[in-house]
C-alpha cells in the first residue's frame, strides 16, 4: 500500500503541482506582453491546478504512519504542510484573482504593469514555497 500511495503521492506532485509552478512562474510574462488572453488562460490553469494539487498532501496524509518512519510531529511533515497552504492560499487567493483583474484591464485596453509586478512576486514566492517542500520531503530533517 505504501508503494503505491507513495506513487500517487509523486504523480499528483509532477502532475499537478509542476503546471501549477509553470503557469504561476510565467503568468507575469503575459501581463508584461499585454496579452489579455494568455493572462486569463494563466489565471485558469492556475485556478485548476491549485485545485487539483490538494490531492498531493492528502495522498501524503496517508504516509505518515509510524511503521514508514513519518509522524505528524516530525517538523519537517508539518512545515511542509502549512508552506502547501501557504502556497496554495497565494495561489487561489491572490495570483489567480490579480490575473483576471490583469486580464480585464489589457482587455480593456488599460495598463496592468501593477496586477504585473504582483504575479511576478506570487509566482516567485509560490516556486519557492514548493522548492523548500521538496528539500524537506527528500531530505526529511528532524
Amino acid at each position: 500500500m505504501r508503494h503505491l500511495l507513495l506513487s500517487l503521492h509523486i504523480l499528483f506532485a509532477i502532475f499537478a503541482v509542476g503546471p501549477l509552478v509553470g503557469a504561476a512562474s510565467i503568468a507575469a510574462r503575459g501581463v508584461r506582453a499585454g496579452d489579455a488572453a494568455m493572462v486569463a488562460s494563466s489565471a485558469r490553469t492556475v485556478r485548476i491546478y491549485g485545485y487539483a494539487s490538494i490531492l498531493v498532501p492528502l495522498l501524503g496524509m496517508g504516509l505518515v504512519q509510524p511503521k514508514w518512519h513519518a509522524k505528524f510531529s516530525y517538523p519537517w511533515v508539518w512545515i511542509s504542510l502549512l508552506l502547501y497552504l501557504a502556497a496554495l492560499a497565494l495561489s487561489l487567493l491572490v495570483l489567480a484573482p490579480g490575473l483576471n483583474r490583469a486580464a480585464d484591464r489589457l482587455a480593456a485596453g488599460g495598463d496592468a504593469r501593477a496586477e504585473g509586478a504582483r504575479a511576478a512576486g506570487a509566482g516567485g514566492l509560490i516556486s519557492l514555497l514548493f522548492a523548500v517542500i521538496v528539500f524537506l520531503m527528500v531530505y526529511k530533517p528532524h
